[in-house]
């Protein structure tokens, strides 16, 4: 099966789309051939400008963005996705250093792994990240609300005093775990596991850069909200508590 070039082909029915935006055009004919027989389809993009235009189209499940892209960085591409989208993101790039992963993490990427990487660690990921938004996106009827914020887990969408949040897929997932547990202490465990399916780690900072990303979107327009409890995790509560 040969990489399907932009513009793409309607998906095939039952099947998963995933838009790969790399410029190694050898390296999106392999993972789509891999994918090929796992029962995704892969569409491709090999700038950054193309990469943005196709994954606001639509009519993809998850996009899959290198981080070294001509015409538009890989980082640009995702901040400008973030601001109308919230469709999962794995970033997947040759820079390995922590600041890197974190910049990626903090602009908005649902999960970051470096190349070379194995197909099958990235297929898990892949399933996790699409398992994980899925289920948000379910039908719940319930309004979440702590204070003057609330959640629409069925719409995925969050307000501050009635005012739009736009959040990621995983800062969506935070918000609404430490929502439902309002007034207790959210341990970073559990946290974890709702977003990786196991423990955190001691020195994990990807869960550090969500928390803060989160903090900063749901308190830019009033007082805190979320709260560290020192050793034990994250609690949320409204300002007058």
């Amino acid at each position: 099966m040969l990489t399907e070039e932009l513009p793409p082909p309607a998906p095939a029915s039952g099947r998963s789309t995933i838009l790969l935006v790399d410029d190694d055009v050898e390296l999106c004919k392999l993972v789509a051939e891999y994918f090929d027989g796992k029962g995704y389809t892969i569409q491709s993009a090999h700038n950054g400008r193309d990469g943005l235009a196709h994954a606001l189209k639509g009519n993809i499940e998850l996009v899959l963005l290198d981080g070294m892209l001509p015409v538009l960085d890989g980082i640009e591409v995702l901040r400008q996705l973030r601001k109308s989208s919230s469709i999962p993101v794995i970033m997947l790039t040759a820079r390995t250093r922590e600041r890197d992963r974190i910049e990626g993490l903090d602009s908005g990427a649902d999960d970051y792994l470096p190349k070379p990487f194995a197909p099958d660690e990235l297929l898990a990921r892949i399933r996790a990240v699409l398992r994980r938004y899925n289920q948000g996106n379910r039908s719940q009827p319930e309004i979440l609300r702590v204070g003057p914020l609330e959640l629409n887990p069925a719409m995925r969408t969050a307000r501050r005093s009635g005012e739009p949040i736009s959040l990621t897929e995983t800062e969506l997932q935070i918000l609404e775990l430490l929502m439902r547990s309002a007034g207790r202490t959210v341990s970073r465990d559990e946290i974890a596991a709702v977003l990786y399916h196991r423990k955190s780690t001691p020195y994990e900072r990807s869960l550090d850069v969500h928390i803060s990303h989160l903090r900063k979107k749901v308190e830019q327009n009033g007082p805190p909200l979320i709260h560290t409890v020192r050793y034990a995790g994250y609690i949320i509560y409204p300002e007058e508590a």
